[in-house]
């Protein structure tokens, strides 16, 4: 394990990642893009069987939340194509790394 992913948490970067991990259709995301590398928006919508704008939505949550990376290239016939990828984490979660990240949340949440 790198000493980068032994570092706690922070409590919202938790509540981010968790809530990004909370659909089917992201866990399908994430699952394709590792098994098959890096895609762009509308092959994957074909692989994954879901509409091109419902997988925008999706891909928004994953960058959002740092587990996908994308990147804007040129076709050879001159197309704009965003490529998607796995963005490399491990997620250790414990009762511990759970009570860590609780400790910088605001003690006060916002509901």
């Amino acid at each position: 394990m790198e000493e980068a992913s032994r570092r706690p948490i922070a409590g919202d970067q938790l509540l981010a990642t968790l809530a990004a991990l909370a659909s089917p259709h992201r866990l399908r995301i994430i699952a394709a893009l590792t098994l098959g590398g890096r895609n762009y928006v509308s092959r994957l919508a074909r692989e994954i069987g879901i509409s091109r704008p419902l997988l925008h939505l999706h891909l928004q949550k994953l960058e959002e939340a740092g587990l996908v990376t994308s990147r804007l290239e040129l076709s050879r016939d001159g197309k704009a194509l965003n490529y998607f990828e796995v963005a490399p984490f491990a997620l250790e979660l414990t009762p511990a790394a759970i009570a860590e990240a609780a400790k910088t949340l605001p003690t006060r949440p916002e509901t």
